[in-house]
């Protein structure tokens, strides 16, 4: 028998397969996102097998389009297959091509019967497929902990043989949730609480602050590259940069030194609701972690906060760092975001800041400071971007 290769890559699903009325929304989300993923492969063929979908390579390299699939959320697990029709012999013959050409160890055979009518059980099958490899190779059978699980998924008509699966994203496809606006800044927390937002099935838009001359134009750069990274989960993103230099200016000039990071981020949240409500979007994301800086304790959130009347997500509000970082070094951020170029938080910091604010003095202070008008100027001088994955992004 000619060496077989694997045509086509079955796709199971994650949490959605559980969405009852919704579950079709799901999935025609997920097959878009899926085909949007991979648009490089135009001969690409997505058939809707109800609880899966089967992508048909017509020719795209497997382990390309293995490589970029994995990383749309809304998928449990994947699977480069072979298709047979439903026959024992040939089963048999094209499990036993797959085996010779993976690595001698361990193995076990799982058959999922999806037509329970058909005249033969799950371990009539496995035994067949066992037999056969176990006769004409040097592979062994361990049923408990084996390097390689054949798995065989049949009908009435054919069969599907994998002998790799690859763990998916998990989460809901991008676009089943809403849009959201993540503020990103050059650090490690912001990219990994877009990561965690994205997987819930939200789309997401970034906002980022620019303090020139203060900050870098490689500070820029770096924020940008930190979207491109997140490019590998959501193929496209916009990016909105906005001007702070004079609004940072004003308050470092006039308010209480103690006060200037709840007003700083005040004046943060002010500009991104605008955003937030040009672009329709629901919610504001931030990278925050309870107690990890002074601007993070619940007192400075809840006086941060009151600023803005729009709903704020805080994916890693109790994450601890060493878990966040773990998380950033998965999805390749953290290399980018730890790269010695300041942003404007960093730039304007100071030696003492408040750590329990209260409100009634954070607004007396803010009234020092002639912002409205500020604010204005830089809502309106906002640059917006949209940044796209590149091929090297997967590397």
């Amino acid at each position: 028998m000619a060496e077989i290769k694997t045509d086509r890559i079955l796709v199971r699903f994650g949490e959605l397969s559980n969405k009852g009325k919704n579950r079709n929304l799901f999935v025609r989300q997920l097959i878009q996102n899926l085909k949007y993923q991979l648009s490089n492969y135009p001969d690409i063929r997505y058939r809707n097998q109800f609880d899966r979908i089967m992508i048909e390579l017509n020719g795209a390299d497997s382990d390309e389009v293995l490589e970029r699939a994995r990383h749309v959320f809304g998928i449990r697990s994947l699977s480069p297959v072979v298709v047979t029709p439903m026959d024992f012999e040939l089963i048999n013959e094209a499990s036993l091509e797959l085996m010779k050409q993976e690595k001698v160890g361990t193995f076990k055979v799982d058959t999922n019967r999806k037509d329970k009518t058909l005249n033969f059980k799950s371990n009539d099958l496995n035994l067949s497929v066992a037999k056969t490899i176990l006769s004409q190779t040097e592979h062994r059978v361990d049923v408990h902990n084996p390097d390689i699980r054949i798995r065989i998924d049949v009908d009435a008509e054919k069969a599907s043989i994998a002998v790799k699966t690859v763990l998916g994203a998990q989460g809901f496809p991008i676009g089943v949730g809403g849009k959201a606006l993540l503020l990103l800044s050059g650090g490690i927390d912001s990219p990994v609480a877009g990561y965690y937002t994205m997987k819930r099935g939200v789309e997401i838009e970034c906002i980022h602050f620019a303090a020139p001359p203060y900050t870098t134009i490689q500070a820029l750069d770096k924020v940008k590259q930190l979207a491109e990274k997140l490019c590998v989960y959501q193929p496209r993103i916009k990016l909105h940069v906005v001007p702070f230099t004079e609004i940072q200016l004003e308050i470092y000039k006039k308010a209480h030194p103690a006060y200037t990071v709840v007003l700083m981020r005040r004046a943060m949240m002010k500009i991104a609701e605008r955003v937030m409500h040009e672009n329709k979007m629901l919610a504001l994301v931030s990278g925050e972690s309870l107690g990890q800086v002074a601007s993070q304790t619940l007192q400075s959130m809840a006086s941060i906060q009151d600023a803005m009347d729009g709903l704020i997500l805080r994916p890693l509000l109790t994450f601890d760092k060493n878990d966040i970082i773990d998380v950033a070094k998965k999805i390749n951020t953290y290399e980018t975001s730890i790269l010695p170029y300041e942003d404007c938080c960093t730039i304007f910091s100071v030696t003492n800041p408040i750590t329990k604010p209260k409100l009634k003095i954070v607004l007396l202070e803010e009234a020092k400071c002639e912002l409205d008008e500020l604010i204005d100027v830089a809502y309106k001088s906002i640059e917006t971007t949209e940044i796209r994955y590149h091929q090297e992004t997967y590397l």
